[in-house]
């Protein structure tokens, strides 16, 4: 498969609001999914945790987590049918269960119905009831077969938004596209956030949130390009191509990659002049004090 698009690649964000039970929601993401493929989308995008709506907030621990499914359930592989049948690639959420403790987890279909990455929450919440959840091991990329060619894409999930690692880590994998379910008010310091991963990386992001009739919820879906400069432009360009109001609905977004490829061979960003023998204390453990180092020269 080439890795040259002869397309821009479509994404459709849902931004939709989940029912009361988990049959309801396999339902309305199926009408969804339909109505984004008649859209022209290549690849649809869940909110966070659709599978029970991102319902674990002032409820017993217990109940919720009895709502867990498996990634190989009826409902996730109902999804796998259908990006087969529609002929897009379907990112659908989940409350995983798993082990001893479920995971907030993101399972990848691509155009002909395979299950290309299955990706848990690394960094959960655990300020939170999130302290509940098993958290991911690792972020990955896949190869994702679309329309346009092969597309390098990732996953990241809510607050993984906030460690500049946990999108640096994807674009060394080689990471493209990175795919974001999301459950929270994105509010303009988050976005920002989103803003900074994308031009610091030089990787699309697409952000998928509920909708502001969702409680703690605001809309906001968002599409970052991660192209700052052009050569026909004096200065830099807004990297954002989608920003979603608060309003349910299906956000569709172009993203031309023959220009995101273009540039980042060309320009500064990502991995072009990082110095990783000087980060080591990115990789030890939480330090609890403020450490400064002393020996430092000027």
């Amino acid at each position: 498969m080439s890795l040259n698009p002869i397309c821009n690649i479509k994404i459709a964000l849902l931004q939709i609001a989940p029912c009361k039970t988990l049959q309801e929601n396999l339902e309305k993401g199926i009408q969804y999914c339909r109505k984004a493929r008649e859209s022209g989308a290549d690849i649809a995008l869940f909110p966070e945790m659709w599978s029970n709506g991102y319902h674990i907030y002032d409820r017993p621990v217990n109940e919720w987590k009895l709502e867990a499914i498996p990634v190989n359930s009826d409902f996730i592989n109902t999804f796998g049918s259908l990006a087969k049948k529609l002929n897009m690639a379907i990112g659908i959420t989940l409350l995983e269960k798993y082990e001893n403790a479920p995971r907030n987890s993101l399972v990848l279909f691509d155009r002909l119905g395979e299950r290309k990455l299955i990706y848990a929450k690394v960094h959960t919440c655990d300020f939170d009831v999130e302290h509940h959840l098993t958290p991911g091991e690792d972020f990955y990329v896949t190869a994702l077969d679309t329309a346009c060619g092969e597309v390098k894409v990732g996953a990241m999930i809510c607050y993984d938004r906030e460690f500049p690692e946990s999108a640096r880590i994807l674009m060394l994998k080689g990471a493209e596209l990175i795919l974001v379910p999301n459950a929270c008010p994105m509010e303009i310091n988050r976005l920002s956030q989103l803003r900074a991963r994308a031009y610091e990386n030089m990787t699309a992001i697409a952000t998928c949130n509920y909708p502001g009739t969702v409680p703690e919820c605001n809309g906001g879906s968002s599409v970052f390009d991660g192209v700052a400069y052009l050569p026909e432009l004096a200065g830099s360009r807004d990297t954002c191509i989608l920003q979603a109001d608060g309003q349910e609905g299906i956000y569709m977004a172009e993203l031309d990659l023959a220009q995101l490829r273009n540039y980042r061979k060309k320009e500064v960003h990502g991995n072009a002049y990082r110095h990783p023998k000087k980060y080591e204390l990115l990789t030890d453990t939480r330090i609890d004090e403020p450490f400064v180092r002393s020996d430092y020269r000027q």
